[in-house]
């Protein structure tokens, strides 16, 4: 069965009535104009398709496991490097990049179970998602998880070009379990991943990936 998330349910329902408006101002002006009626009528019906299919929430319930990351997002990895992580833990860090297109899931799922430690949202620009700029300059949410097996590790939700809304639902203090959702960001983004230096990474650059299924990184205990 097909689910929908709850973050699109003013924007489902506001596609459908501009649908149905769509469909029946053109049976009652273009009637006389068979050929440019259906085509007026498939167009707005594609419209309520492609908000259907942004908003689906794929049920992918899985067992957590302690020793695993699993992506938090579906996308495309575009980034692997070690870099400098300047807000929270002020030292270098392996960042992990995931590119949302908007033909994607946009549920952002936990990464793993643990402790919220940090988790601040910060306004900003709308770069395109893959501006070496958009970590730090576009609007974003930065939440920091700890667990016993890998310690901290960072993600960081970025808007994009056309994103012009990320909800996070990460709250300092709070006990979360891998898999659950965290939140949604609206219309193509990306998610980073800053992990300590040396975590065995599964997955290589431009490897496609999907949340709660693919395994980004492990460690053995």
């Amino acid at each position: 069965m097909l689910h929908f998330h709850k973050e699109g349910a003013k924007s489902i329902l506001l596609a459908a009535l501009v649908t149905v408006a769509i469909v029946i101002a053109a049976e009652q002006f273009l009637k006389e104009e068979y050929w440019i009626l259906k085509g007026v009528q498939i167009l707005a019906l594609l419209l309520l398709v492609i908000v259907l299919q942004f908003f689906r929430n794929p049920n992918r319930s899985i067992q957590a496991q302690e020793h695993t990351l699993v992506a938090p997002v579906d996308g495309k990895v575009v980034v692997i490097e070690e870099v400098m992580e300047n807000e929270y833990f002020k030292d270098k860090r392996l960042q992990v990049s995931i590119f949302m297109s908007p033909i994607n899931v946009h549920v952002t799922r936990y990464a793993m179970s643990g402790k919220i430690n940090f988790s601040k949202y910060h306004p900003g620009k709308f770069l395109v998602a893959w501006h070496p700029k958009a970590s730090e300059e576009n609007e974003r949410t930065t939440i920091v998880i700890e667990n016993g097996v890998f310690g901290e590790i960072l993600y960081r939700q970025i808007a994009g070009a056309l994103a012009k809304r990320i909800v996070n639902y990460a709250k300092e203090g709070e006990v979360v379990v891998q898999g659950d959702d965290a939140g949604f960001i609206k219309f193509g983004s990306r998610v980073d991943l800053f992990l300590p230096i040396g975590t065995k990474l599964n997955v290589k650059l431009n490897d496609k990936v999907k949340g709660n299924q693919s395994i980004i990184a492990e460690k053995l205990v």
